[in-house]
């Protein structure tokens, strides 16, 4: 038996799992430290489903911690960013397009080495060692306890960096290193961007790791945890305290891998409806598609895995506005005060959680109260909400035709009608715990993003080989049991602007979770 929990910015739920059968959900308010949200959350999942705490065999957690710390800028450390390249990357030195208030609070220093690589393995110039001892005591002299270190085309040969990271911990083995080339894709400033924020991040982990493992020990719980990661699988307590970053946009994704499970659906539009947002995935495969463009956290450039998601403003909190030109829906909402100004709750704000009880679509709150809405108004509201979502799926799609669409979240019950541009609409048991359900069904999964020569087909067959060994070798180095590890992605993208028939490879593998290994 699995549970698996989603904290959310209002609530915190909790699934319990049996093999395919859904035992037990819980919501629960989140808490300002998280942690006893999650505790109280699984606390009431027990008792509910009437089980003992040695009958759990594995937790699976989605956290927002390391998301928002970052974004509210609170509980980062000092990182020193050594970038190795000298001097083909001096133009643009770290931390450049920051934010100011960011980069007071974690730039703790920078220099730039000689080293790196040219895109066909080549060196730039020869690794400067003593450089990276002078790094070292520089960081050290100023208290310095997080390093990010990033090469140039790390991502196809991680010598450089690597190498650094030995000499630093011969040095002062006390000083923690994050390597651009184990978090992000091509791209060397946002890459060394993702190491210089999870270095900021790893203090924090360690922190985060002990307080969810003293809570399980709280509750009796002996059974390993796991958290979710942004592409929809899991990684070990061990691994999050190294690369808190992969847990960013962790929520919905697990929205998307829950909707999933829920329907046996393979290739779908999920919606998952909020209180104030509604965010809008694709699957491919059972796994949400990922984006190819860079992605911005708290004002900061990255390039690692997250998945393509659209936030449009439409929740169960959303203002209805009623004028001369029609009736408008969102983006503003009564948020987590739906319960205090909702007309259905005595409150004087018409929302689009009114609309859904007064036309028979829910029923919570008090419907007397919205009985008198006239109906002119309740359509022309369920025809805006239709129009919103049927404009949100139009732009997530890749290809014309309809396509079917999973609706879930606790917003759900504002669709009653299947939206322009969708073959079917599925609602399936469970949807408003379709996250948690999502973390606690979560795999395992390795990633390459290389970029090859390829002259010939000879060697594009042994490129595309040499990719999906090194993403299934990541899978099992994550957790994964190794019989059970397949390639579900492979991407071939030829660089017109680089000679040799240079093609980037993406490539990646996903496995069960190897239990045995890990209790």
């Amino acid at each position: 038996m699995r549970i698996g929990v989603d904290v959310g910015g209002t609530n915190t739920d909790a699934v319990l799992l049996s093999g395919k059968t859904v035992l037990g959900a819980v919501k629960r308010p989140t808490s300002e430290d998280v942690s006893s949200g999650i505790c109280e959350a699984i606390s009431a999942l027990i008792s509910d489903c009437n089980i003992t705490p040695d009958a759990i065999d594995a937790v699976m957690i989605g956290t927002t911690h390391f998301t928002n710390a970052f974004v509210q800028r609170r509980e980062l450390v000092p990182v020193y960013a050594i970038r190795i390249g000298f001097p083909a990357g001096r133009g643009i030195p770290p931390f450049s397009s920051w934010p100011e208030d960011l980069k007071k609070t974690i730039r703790g220093g920078s220099a730039m080495v000689r080293g790196g690589f040219e895109f066909d393995g080549r060196e730039i110039s020869p690794f400067d060692e003593a450089a990276i001892a002078n790094c070292v005591k520089e960081a050290c002299n100023k208290g310095i306890t997080q390093i990010a270190v990033s090469c140039i085309f790390s991502q196809l040969n991680s010598a450089h960096e690597q190498r650094a990271a030995e000499l630093i911990g011969e040095l002062a083995p006390e000083l923690e290193v994050s390597l651009s080339s184990e978090l992000g894709r091509v791209g060397l400033l946002e890459r060394e961007n993702a190491a210089i924020m999870n270095a900021s991040l790893r203090p924090l982990a360690l922190k985060i790791a002990a307080a969810f493992k003293t809570a399980l020990v709280d509750l009796g719980i002996s059974a390993p945890f796991f958290v979710s990661q942004n592409d929809g699988t899991l990684m070990g307590a061990d691994h999050m305290q190294r690369y808190p970053v992969l847990t960013f946009a962790a929520g919905p994704t697990n929205s998307l891998r829950g909707a999933a499970w829920l329907t046996g659906a393979d290739d779908a539009i999920v919606v998952d409806i909020g209180g104030t947002t509604s965010d809008i995935g694709v699957l491919v495969s059972s796994f949400p598609r990922q984006s190819t463009v860079h992605v911005d956290v708290g004002g900061v450039r990255t390039n690692f895995r997250m998945p393509d998601i659209l936030s449009i403003g439409l929740g169960g909190g959303s203002l209805i506005r009623n004028a001369e030109k029609g009736v408008s829906v969102g983006p503003d909402s009564v948020g987590y005060r739906l319960r205090e100004e909702a007309l259905i709750f005595g409150g004087n704000t018409l929302t689009a959680s009114d609309i859904a009880v007064a036309g028979g679509q829910a029923k919570f709150g008090d419907p007397g109260r919205v009985s008198g809405l006239p109906s002119d108004l309740l359509t022309d509201a369920r025809d805006a909400i239709s129009s919103l979502l049927a404009d949100a799926i139009d732009r997530m799609k890749t290809a014309p035709g309809d396509i079917p669409m999973i609706l879930v979240g606790g917003g759900s019950v504002l669709v009653s009608e299947k939206p322009q541009g969708v073959s079917e609409m599925m609602c399936p048991e469970h949807a408003g715990v379709a996250n948690a359900i999502g973390a606690a069904i979560g795999q395992v999964s390795g990633e390459i993003d290389r970029i090859y020569s390829l002259e010939d087909a000879a060697r594009r067959e042994a490129a595309i080989e040499d990719a999906k060994a090194q993403a299934i070798a990541q899978a099992v180095a994550a957790g994964a049991s190794e019989g059970t590890v397949e390639v579900v992605n492979i991407e071939t993208v030829p660089l017109q602007y680089l000679p040799g028939g240079a093609t980037r490879i993406v490539c990646r593998a996903v496995g069960d979770l190897a239990m045995e290994e890990n209790e």
